[in-house]
């Protein structure tokens, strides 16, 4: 066999290229046996980039062929996952919980369970170094995105709005996904954008170098009153100094993220797929950094979301 590190830069090509396919499932049989997919997001931000590896390394060490899909984020993941179009995707934890109460974004409870918990996401808030927009309160009058339709970015935003008391109707929301907001921002299309990812998510790190931004502070006291309304899913962090190329930190909003299957995937595909994933993390984090946070001691603290009975066996055999 193979190094491992040489089977993923070989893959690599391949995954991209199923990434282009419709996604196979293990619970519709007239899907192509054998080949699933990985509900992902937008092909700029790190929940891409880590489904792409984790579709490679799985499709080299079983015997299926996994793909990764752009996707708008954590609902569109959620309701792709829980309709058995995708086997696995990524969720912000706030999403999942509404995903299997049926509330918000959800006219009914999606059969969802979780695999793990893989890292802290950021909320960041962009806006051009230039702009007169200085905190949160300011965007109102402003072409702001706050994400994509039926992304996680657009829950957490909406939310971060309602607690900062901002009308949405304020402002002018294209409703562009990463990609699409970094080129209007490239463009001097738009005064700002939403987005919730992982540190650091590789479409911003592009956009500094050729526009000066700055990050919206998020403090305690906002953080506090999100949560009053949301369970207290929300934490407060900051973003390192020397992150984007900023020289002071900045205060924000975290959210965990988790790896999701449907209640219907079988427990032994789900208990070997968390195997090879686990088992690859050091060489999969010199591709994607935040898969170094993958930890099996966190991995699961998925509340409020059940954890899938393959993940629970899994887990079991690797105690110590």
């Amino acid at each position: 066999m193979k190094p491992l590190l040489s089977r993923i830069a070989s893959l690599t090509v391949v995954a991209v290229a199923l990434g282009a396919m419709s996604g196979c499932s293990l619970f519709e049989p007239d899907r192509t046996e054998g080949s699933y997919e990985i509900a992902g997001g937008s092909a700029t931000g790190v929940y891409f980039s880590y489904g792409e590896q984790m579709a490679t390394v799985l499709t080299a060490e079983s015997d299926a062929d996994f793909s990764v899909a752009e996707t708008n984020g954590s609902v569109e993941n959620l309701l792709r996952v829980g309709a058995g179009d995708a086997l696995l995707g990524f969720a912000q934890s706030d999403a999942a919980a509404d995903a299997v109460a049926g509330v918000g974004e959800f006219e009914e409870p999606l059969p969802i369970r979780a695999l793990a918990r893989l890292y802290d996401e950021y909320v960041h808030v962009v806006v051009r170094e230039d702009s007169e927009i200085g905190d949160i309160t300011d965007l109102a009058g402003h072409s702001v995105s706050l994400g994509a339709e039926h992304s996680g970015v657009a829950v957490v935003a909406s939310r971060i709005l309602t607690a900062a008391g901002v009308d949405e109707a304020s402002m002018d929301d294209p409703r562009l996904d990463l990609g699409e907001s970094i080129e209007a921002m490239e463009q001097g299309e738009i005064d700002g954008f939403f987005w919730v990812g992982g540190l650091p998510t590789p479409g911003i790190e592009n956009l500094v170098e050729g526009v000066p931004t700055r990050l919206l502070p998020i403090d305690a006291e906002l953080v506090d009153r999100v949560n009053s309304a949301h369970d207290g899913v929300y934490r407060v962090s900051d973003f390192p100094a020397g992150e984007y190329g900023h020289d002071e930190p900045t205060s924000t909003m975290t959210v965990p993220n988790f790896l999701i299957a449907s209640d219907a995937a079988p427990d032994d595909l789900i208990t070997d797929a968390l195997r090879i994933i686990f088992d690859a993390r050091a060489e999969i984090a010199q591709f994607v950094p935040a898969f170094a946070l993958l930890d099996r001691r966190q991995a699961i603290y998925t509340d409020p979301i059940g954890l899938h009975p393959g993940a629970i066996e899994y887990y079991r055999e690797t105690r110590h």
